[in-house]
């Protein structure tokens, strides 16, 4: 990896730990509930002792990063220690800024669900930034990427889950006894996850279509020309008639799915499946 290529990932990483700092003054810190894992133990602290966020999430990130460094490899306990100091800077930039105008209240009679949601819309992508950069944005991550080292049969959402249900219920009595606190933290969590996971996999989502047919050539040869995609042909014999037969594997475009079954209709002895496949690597065309 050369100098330019770093420089971009240290970029991008910082942009990504200012956007969720920005995001916890405008939708969290307002409205008394806590996020996931340990920035969200940090909040109810915060909240109930006026020790900052921004303090404690290096002094418990600190030595989770340095057991990273030699554990799990150097690039992801440095993007991830990048990460951590940038969060915690704009974090206190921030408390001395005044954006109360531009901040989101659901005291004021705004709608309360809207703000775990935008909140985990923020997290949910700026998660998305980090790990695409080798990192993470320490506590939970970075207990979840230890213990899979050790133990990789383990799931390390489960971890990360298992915390969360932690903060959510603790937030119970920390926020007055109230339940609001407690579904507010399962949303925010809820949404960080399903944004993360869209925005990670989601748009190299495709569909592969498996069709057994007896006339390979000409809707092979159909399918790359109206599709704009490769077909893998591969022999094949019936179950029933033991008759020989040939299997094409094409992977297209999720839009393209009415296209290719338009197709398939052209050829009435063939017959066709077709799988959702959650990431495509190598030569794969987006046909727009």
């Amino acid at each position: 990896m050369n100098w330019l290529e770093r420089a971009k990932d240290v970029v991008v990483i910082v942009f990504a730990a200012a956007l969720l700092a920005f995001g916890y003054h405008m939708f969290i810190f307002p409205n008394e509930f806590a996020p996931a894992g340990v920035p969200g133990i940090a909040t109810m602290i915060q909240y109930l002792m006026g020790f900052k966020v921004a303090y404690l999430t290096v002094l418990v990130n600190v030595p989770l990063l340095i057991a990273s460094y030699f554990i799990v490899g150097k690039e992801f306990a440095v993007h991830s220690a990048i990460y951590t100091v940038a969060f915690s800077l704009v974090l206190l930039l921030l408390d001395d800024t005044d954006i109360s105008k531009i901040a989101y209240y659901t005291t004021n009679g705004t709608s309360t669900v809207l703000a775990p949601i935008a909140g985990g819309v923020v997290s949910g992508f700026s998660y998305t930034l980090v790990m695409k950069r080798n990192g993470c944005t320490g506590g939970t991550d970075l207990v979840g990427a230890l213990v899979h080292h050790y133990k990789p049969e383990m799931n390390m959402l489960w971890i990360i889950f298992a915390i969360n249900a932690l903060v959510a219920a603790a937030s119970y009595f920390v926020y007055d006894f109230r339940i609001e606190p407690v579904i507010l933290c399962l949303m925010y969590c809820f949404i960080s996850s399903k944004v993360c996971d869209l925005t990670l996999k989601g748009f190299k989502e495709a569909v592969k279509f498996e069709v057994v047919t007896d006339d390979p050539d000409a809707l092979a040869s159909a399918i790359m020309k109206e599709t704009h995609h490769g077909v893998t042909e591969i022999a094949a014999v019936g179950g029933f008639t033991h008759s020989n037969k040939t299997l094409l594997i094409c992977v297209v475009n999720k839009h393209q799915i009415v296209q290719f079954q338009r197709i398939i209709q052209q050829f009435p002895g063939s017959f066709a499946y077709l799988s959702t496949v959650k990431e495509t690597m190598g030569n794969f065309r987006k046909i727009k």
